[in-house]
Protein backbone atom coordinates (compact mmCIF):
# COMPACT_ATOMS: atom_id res chain seq x y z
CA UNK A 1 0.00 0.00 0.00
CA UNK A 2 1.57 3.27 -0.98
CA UNK A 3 1.26 6.36 1.26
CA UNK A 4 -0.59 9.14 0.92
CA UNK A 5 1.83 12.00 1.72
CA UNK A 6 0.09 14.82 -0.17
CA UNK A 7 -0.91 16.57 2.87
CA UNK A 8 2.57 17.52 3.58
CA UNK A 9 2.57 20.26 1.59
CA UNK A 10 5.32 22.16 -0.52
CA UNK A 11 8.60 23.14 1.51
CA UNK A 12 7.26 20.60 4.37
CA UNK A 13 9.11 17.31 5.49
CA UNK A 14 6.92 13.98 6.64
CA UNK A 15 8.52 12.21 9.37
CA UNK A 16 9.72 9.31 6.97
CA UNK A 17 11.75 12.00 4.91
CA UNK A 18 13.23 12.83 8.33
CA UNK A 19 14.15 9.62 9.32
CA UNK A 20 15.62 9.18 5.53
CA UNK A 21 17.68 12.46 5.64
CA UNK A 22 18.49 11.23 8.95
CA UNK A 23 20.85 8.07 7.64
CA UNK A 24 21.59 9.61 4.47
CA UNK A 25 25.53 10.46 3.74
CA UNK A 26 24.02 14.23 3.24
CA UNK A 27 26.24 16.89 5.24
CA UNK A 28 23.78 18.13 8.67
CA UNK A 29 24.65 20.08 11.20
CA UNK A 30 24.40 20.28 14.90
CA UNK A 31 20.35 22.35 14.97
CA UNK A 32 18.76 19.95 12.24
CA UNK A 33 19.77 16.75 14.55
CA UNK A 34 18.68 18.76 17.80
CA UNK A 35 15.82 19.25 15.27
CA UNK A 36 14.92 15.70 14.37
CA UNK A 37 15.33 14.24 17.86
CA UNK A 38 12.91 17.46 19.12
CA UNK A 39 10.36 16.14 16.98
CA UNK A 40 10.96 12.53 17.63
CA UNK A 41 10.27 13.41 21.33
CA UNK A 42 6.94 14.96 20.48
CA UNK A 43 6.15 11.86 18.85
CA UNK A 44 7.22 9.98 22.35
CA UNK A 45 10.08 7.99 20.13
CA UNK A 46 12.32 9.54 22.76
CA UNK A 47 11.50 10.41 26.50
CA UNK A 48 12.14 14.01 28.11
CA UNK A 49 15.04 11.95 29.98
CA UNK A 50 17.03 11.12 26.80
CA UNK A 51 16.40 13.97 25.25
CA UNK A 52 18.42 15.96 28.22
CA UNK A 53 21.34 13.43 28.33
CA UNK A 54 21.21 13.56 23.87
CA UNK A 55 21.51 17.42 24.58
CA UNK A 56 23.88 17.65 27.16
CA UNK A 57 25.97 15.21 25.40
CA UNK A 58 25.98 17.18 22.45
CA UNK A 59 27.35 20.06 24.70
CA UNK A 60 29.97 18.33 25.78
CA UNK A 61 31.71 18.64 22.28
CA UNK A 62 31.92 22.73 23.04
CA UNK A 63 32.83 22.75 26.17
CA UNK A 64 36.46 22.81 28.25
CA UNK A 65 37.97 21.75 31.81
CA UNK A 66 37.95 25.29 32.29
CA UNK A 67 34.58 25.21 32.45
CA UNK A 68 33.39 22.76 34.59
CA UNK A 69 37.19 23.50 36.85
CA UNK A 70 36.59 24.13 40.90
CA UNK A 71 38.46 27.09 41.20
CA UNK A 72 41.51 26.52 43.43
CA UNK A 73 40.95 28.37 46.56
CA UNK A 74 37.52 26.70 46.69
CA UNK A 75 39.70 23.32 46.60
CA UNK A 76 39.84 21.20 50.11
CA UNK A 77 43.19 20.61 50.56
CA UNK A 78 45.78 18.89 52.77
CA UNK A 79 49.29 20.49 53.28
CA UNK A 80 52.29 18.87 53.40
CA UNK A 81 53.73 17.98 57.04
CA UNK A 82 49.70 18.64 58.79
CA UNK A 83 49.39 16.18 61.72
CA UNK A 84 46.34 14.35 61.47
CA UNK A 85 44.79 15.76 64.38
CA UNK A 86 44.94 19.54 62.04
CA UNK A 87 43.34 17.95 58.75
CA UNK A 88 40.79 15.19 59.83
CA UNK A 89 38.13 17.44 60.95
CA UNK A 90 38.06 19.51 57.49
CA UNK A 91 38.40 15.84 55.76
CA UNK A 92 35.08 14.71 57.66
CA UNK A 93 33.03 18.10 57.21
CA UNK A 94 33.46 17.87 53.50
CA UNK A 95 32.67 14.00 53.16
CA UNK A 96 34.17 13.83 50.28
CA UNK A 97 36.92 10.75 48.97
CA UNK A 98 40.30 12.79 47.43
CA UNK A 99 41.89 15.42 48.58
CA UNK A 100 44.95 17.27 47.08
CA UNK A 101 48.12 17.18 49.24
CA UNK A 102 49.94 20.26 48.58
CA UNK A 103 53.68 22.18 49.77
CA UNK A 104 54.16 25.48 50.69
CA UNK A 105 51.36 27.04 47.96
CA UNK A 106 48.46 25.48 46.04
CA UNK A 107 50.81 25.39 43.10
CA UNK A 108 52.81 22.77 44.50
CA UNK A 109 50.54 19.59 44.03
CA UNK A 110 52.45 16.80 45.66
CA UNK A 111 49.60 14.01 44.70
CA UNK A 112 46.57 12.83 45.86
CA UNK A 113 45.02 11.46 49.09
CA UNK A 114 42.15 8.84 49.63
CA UNK A 115 39.88 9.42 52.73
CA UNK A 116 39.84 5.65 52.72
CA UNK A 117 43.69 4.99 53.31
CA UNK A 118 43.45 6.79 56.25
CA UNK A 119 40.80 4.24 57.80
CA UNK A 120 43.80 2.33 59.57
CA UNK A 121 44.60 5.35 61.83
CA UNK A 122 40.75 4.71 63.36
CA UNK A 123 41.90 1.13 64.19
CA UNK A 124 45.26 1.53 65.46
CA UNK A 125 45.24 5.73 67.01
CA UNK A 126 48.96 4.55 67.86
CA UNK A 127 49.90 5.06 64.27
CA UNK A 128 48.80 8.71 64.76
CA UNK A 129 52.57 9.27 66.45
CA UNK A 130 54.24 8.46 63.57
CA UNK A 131 52.34 9.30 60.62
CA UNK A 132 53.92 10.55 57.97
CA UNK A 133 51.49 11.55 54.48
CA UNK A 134 53.96 10.98 52.30
CA UNK A 135 53.47 7.61 52.58
CA UNK A 136 50.01 7.12 51.28
CA UNK A 137 50.74 9.95 48.59
CA UNK A 138 48.70 8.70 45.00
CA UNK A 139 50.25 10.24 41.87
CA UNK A 140 48.50 13.15 40.89
CA UNK A 141 46.80 13.97 37.08
CA UNK A 142 47.62 17.30 35.57
CA UNK A 143 45.28 18.28 32.88
CA UNK A 144 45.33 22.09 31.07
CA UNK A 145 42.38 24.12 31.17
CA UNK A 146 41.62 24.25 27.42
CA UNK A 147 41.61 20.46 27.38
CA UNK A 148 37.95 19.11 25.49
CA UNK A 149 35.99 17.54 28.33
CA UNK A 150 34.82 14.59 25.74
CA UNK A 151 38.66 13.82 25.91
CA UNK A 152 39.09 14.34 29.76
CA UNK A 153 35.95 12.26 30.06
CA UNK A 154 37.98 9.62 28.00
CA UNK A 155 41.00 9.66 29.93
CA UNK A 156 39.08 9.34 33.45
CA UNK A 157 37.18 6.17 31.74
CA UNK A 158 40.80 4.99 30.68
CA UNK A 159 42.74 5.58 33.64
CA UNK A 160 40.26 4.99 36.01
CA UNK A 161 40.96 8.53 37.79
CA UNK A 162 38.20 10.79 38.87
CA UNK A 163 40.28 13.73 40.21
CA UNK A 164 43.00 15.82 38.13
CA UNK A 165 44.50 18.90 38.90
CA UNK A 166 43.72 22.05 36.39
CA UNK A 167 46.05 24.21 35.38
CA UNK A 168 46.55 27.32 33.69
CA UNK A 169 48.93 28.88 30.31
CA UNK A 170 51.74 29.68 33.24
CA UNK A 171 52.06 25.96 34.76
CA UNK A 172 50.37 26.96 37.74
CA UNK A 173 47.29 25.40 40.23
CA UNK A 174 43.62 26.74 38.11
CA UNK A 175 42.21 24.45 39.91
CA UNK A 176 40.57 20.58 39.63
CA UNK A 177 38.06 18.75 38.15
CA UNK A 178 36.35 15.49 38.96
CA UNK A 179 34.41 12.89 36.60
CA UNK A 180 31.51 14.04 38.29
CA UNK A 181 31.51 17.21 37.09
CA UNK A 182 31.63 16.25 33.77
CA UNK A 183 28.73 13.62 33.98
CA UNK A 184 26.52 16.39 35.55
CA UNK A 185 26.97 18.28 32.59
CA UNK A 186 25.28 15.46 30.73
CA UNK A 187 22.78 14.43 33.18
CA UNK A 188 21.98 17.18 35.06
CA UNK A 189 23.25 17.75 38.86
CA UNK A 190 24.46 14.58 41.01
CA UNK A 191 23.07 14.91 44.26
CA UNK A 192 26.60 15.25 46.42
CA UNK A 193 27.00 16.07 49.99
CA UNK A 194 27.77 19.70 49.32
CA UNK A 195 23.96 19.87 48.39
CA UNK A 196 21.54 21.66 50.87
CA UNK A 197 18.87 19.64 52.02
CA UNK A 198 15.18 21.03 50.80
CA UNK A 199 14.30 21.91 54.80
CA UNK A 200 17.51 23.85 55.11
CA UNK A 201 17.71 26.41 52.31
CA UNK A 202 19.65 28.95 54.53
CA UNK A 203 21.91 28.25 56.62
CA UNK A 204 25.33 29.98 58.06
CA UNK A 205 28.90 28.71 57.32
CA UNK A 206 32.46 29.32 59.45
CA UNK A 207 33.56 31.95 57.09
CA UNK A 208 30.36 34.34 57.84
CA UNK A 209 28.94 33.80 54.47
CA UNK A 210 25.76 31.70 53.74
CA UNK A 211 24.60 28.81 52.02
CA UNK A 212 21.65 29.44 50.12
CA UNK A 213 19.63 27.05 47.65
CA UNK A 214 18.84 28.79 44.57
CA UNK A 215 14.99 27.63 45.03
CA UNK A 216 14.55 29.88 48.13
CA UNK A 217 11.82 32.02 47.91
CA UNK A 218 12.44 35.29 47.40
CA UNK A 219 9.78 35.77 50.53
CA UNK A 220 11.87 33.23 52.61
CA UNK A 221 15.01 34.91 51.67
CA UNK A 222 13.99 38.21 52.46
CA UNK A 223 12.72 36.71 56.10
CA UNK A 224 15.89 35.95 56.89
CA UNK A 225 18.01 38.76 55.71
CA UNK A 226 15.65 41.43 56.50
CA UNK A 227 15.88 42.45 52.64
CA UNK A 228 13.30 43.40 50.30
CA UNK A 229 14.31 41.59 46.83
CA UNK A 230 11.51 42.27 44.56
CA UNK A 231 9.28 39.06 43.38
CA UNK A 232 7.18 40.76 40.84
CA UNK A 233 9.20 38.44 38.06
CA UNK A 234 10.86 35.79 39.79
CA UNK A 235 9.43 33.68 42.99
CA UNK A 236 12.98 32.13 44.04
CA UNK A 237 15.96 33.77 44.74
CA UNK A 238 18.27 32.35 41.94
CA UNK A 239 15.81 33.79 39.24
CA UNK A 240 16.92 37.20 40.65
CA UNK A 241 20.85 35.69 40.37
CA UNK A 242 20.22 34.78 36.76
CA UNK A 243 18.74 37.45 35.58
CA UNK A 244 21.72 39.81 37.00
CA UNK A 245 23.98 37.13 35.07
CA UNK A 246 22.52 37.55 31.86
CA UNK A 247 23.39 33.71 31.56
CA UNK A 248 23.46 30.79 32.98
CA UNK A 249 26.64 31.11 35.35
CA UNK A 250 29.27 28.73 35.74
CA UNK A 251 30.27 27.48 39.05
CA UNK A 252 32.75 30.16 40.92
CA UNK A 253 30.89 32.84 38.84
CA UNK A 254 29.64 35.89 41.26
CA UNK A 255 27.75 38.98 41.07
CA UNK A 256 26.93 41.85 43.93
CA UNK A 257 23.07 42.45 44.36
CA UNK A 258 22.11 45.43 46.51
CA UNK A 259 25.35 44.83 48.82
CA UNK A 260 24.84 40.70 49.00
CA UNK A 261 27.26 38.65 46.97
CA UNK A 262 26.24 35.59 44.88
CA UNK A 263 28.97 33.08 44.62
CA UNK A 264 27.77 30.26 42.26
CA UNK A 265 28.80 26.65 44.03
CA UNK A 266 26.88 24.42 42.34
CA UNK A 267 25.09 24.56 39.46
CA UNK A 268 24.54 22.76 35.97
CA UNK A 269 23.88 22.89 32.27
CA UNK A 270 20.03 24.10 33.09
CA UNK A 271 19.99 26.01 36.17
CA UNK A 272 21.89 27.24 39.08
CA UNK A 273 21.13 25.00 42.71
CA UNK A 274 23.31 26.35 45.14
CA UNK A 275 24.76 29.49 46.08
CA UNK A 276 27.23 30.99 48.47
CA UNK A 277 25.43 34.75 50.21
CA UNK A 278 28.17 37.60 51.65
CA UNK A 279 26.01 40.66 53.14
CA UNK A 280 27.12 43.80 53.38
CA UNK A 281 29.39 43.83 50.45
CA UNK A 282 29.69 46.96 48.68
CA UNK A 283 28.00 47.86 45.67
CA UNK A 284 30.84 48.93 44.06
CA UNK A 285 32.18 45.61 43.49
CA UNK A 286 31.71 44.42 39.78
CA UNK A 287 30.98 40.84 38.50
CA UNK A 288 33.80 38.55 38.74
CA UNK A 289 34.52 34.70 38.27
CA UNK A 290 35.03 34.87 42.29
CA UNK A 291 36.60 31.47 44.63
CA UNK A 292 34.87 31.02 47.08
CA UNK A 293 35.05 27.86 50.04
CA UNK A 294 33.75 25.06 48.58
CA UNK A 295 34.37 20.67 48.58
CA UNK A 296 36.06 18.10 46.15
CA UNK A 297 33.68 15.23 45.01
Amino acid sequence: MSEDRSSSGPGQKTWLDKILNAFSGEPRNRQELLDFLHDAGERQLVDTEAMIVIEGALKLTDMQVGDVTIPRSQMVVVRDGQHPHEFLPTLIESAHSRFPIIGENPDEVLGVLLAKDLLPLILDPSKMDSFNIRTLLRPATYVPEYKGLYSMLREFRETHQHMAIVVDEYGGTAGLVTIEDILEQIVGDIEDEHDIDEDDDIRPLPDGQFSVSALTPIDDFNDHFHCQFSDDEFDTIGGIVMQKFGHLPHRGESTVIDGYRFTIVNADNRRIRLLHVCPGVSSENTDTKEDSPHSNH
